[in-house]
């Protein structure tokens, strides 16, 4: 049993644990996405974007100066424009063609400006973008800073001061559960036992720690869980009846997977 840290940014956690060597047949993650069976998700990047501007008087009756929170949003078009690339492409994936949106460009941070009176100096904005199981990162990172770099080369401002970009958080790929056909068969039976009625499958738009099982350490590696209601948002919420349930499912799949011994009573 593993708990860790870091499986919102990182996964670093999970990882250090394998790294130590703990090793199993098999790896049952139960995040509270819903209980049916993950058989996809995406690989999440963070980064960075640091836009200087030309600070000046808010009048401009010195010089009309180069407004950095401006200047952002000329890069964020930019990759805005890229996520509707990116998601046309997911008619050549298997397992997120039929998704509405697999991969989001997502703005999560802002900050920029000094003082209501003067025209922007800086402003950095981090965003969160997502990969297709089987796209190297190397090339997602070429596309984002080709965007980056052509949409500043096509601002007269932005091109004599490129944004600065660094990569600041998860850098994770895709993952499909595949190999793992006794491991899924043990759990349909433990699922159907307690529902009474047969497991489903999903894919995923966001991301678990079951790729550093699957992906590095030859360990098939199932997620499945309790229903989630608005996570990351206003009431954030798990269904405690669908706790009780997973918690059966999961009990008998461990009965079933692992075996049991028989104890003797103490005299």
């Amino acid at each position: 049993l593993q708990s860790v840290v870091e499986e919102e940014c990182t996964g670093n956690g999970a990882l250090a644990c394998l790294q130590r060597g703990y090793r199993a047949d098999a790896a049952f993650i139960p995040e509270p996405l819903e209980p049916r069976l993950m058989r996809a998700q995406v690989g999440p990047i963070w980064f960075r974007v640091e836009v200087d501007g030309d600070p000046q008087h808010a009048s401009g009756a010195f010089s009309a100066g180069a407004n950095a929170i401006e200047k952002a949003f000329v890069i964020i078009q930019a990759l805005k424009q890229l996520e509707i690339v990116w998601n046309a492409r997911k008619v050549d994936d298997r397992h997120f063609h039929d998704h509405p949106h697999p991969i989001r460009f997502n703005l999560g941070k802002i900050e920029g400006g000094e003082w209501t009176s003067s025209v922007p100096a800086r402003c950095v904005f981090e965003m969160r973008v997502a990969t297709y199981p089987g796209q190297r990162l190397e090339d997602a990172r070429a596309e984002l800073e080709a965007c980056i770099a052509d949409a500043a080369h096509a601002d007269p401002f932005l091109a004599n001061r490129p944004p600065k970009m660094t990569y600041n958080g998860f850098m994770a790929e895709g993952y499909v559960l595949e190999g793992a056909d006794e491991m899924e068969a043990v759990l349909r039976r433990s699922h159907t036992a307690v529902w009474g009625e047969p497991l489903t499958e999903h894919v995923t738009s966001a991301t678990t720690d079951a790729r550093f099982f699957g992906l590095y350490a030859d360990t098939p590696a199932i997620v499945y869980g309790p229903i989630c209601r608005m996570p990351h948002g206003y009431d954030e919420a798990v269904d405690l009846d669908s706790v009780r349930k997973v918690t059966q499912t999961i009990a008998l799949f461990i009965a079933d997977w692992c075996g049991l011994e028989p104890i003797e009573a103490k005299p």
